[in-house]
């Protein structure tokens, strides 16, 4: 991932979303770059891309809109969940 968007200019971190409980990718990730411009170039360039054989999906990461989380509860208090074992 970084590799792709280090050709439209410097990449400050990526973040590969995964699964707490399997580990593997949620098919998401978020990446920073120091340079908006350059940003921008890699958002228009690689939106729309197929890697192996998949389309990209690319744009600026948003707030989440009234503090809701992933499990859509709006403003609710959500505990850590407990292990299992």
């Amino acid at each position: 991932m970084r590799s792709w968007f280090e050709e439209y200019g410097t990449v400050d971190r990526v973040q590969i979303i995964t699964d707490r409980d399997t580990g593997r990718s949620r098919g998401f990730a978020f990446v920073e770059m120091a340079d908006a411009a350059e940003a921008d170039r890699a958002i228009e360039s690689l939106n729309g891309a197929s890697v192996n054989g998949r389309s990209l999906n690319v744009n600026e990461a948003r707030p989440r809109e009234n503090g809701r989380g992933a499990g859509g509860n709006s403003g609710s208090f959500r505990q850590r969940r407990q292990s299992r074992w």
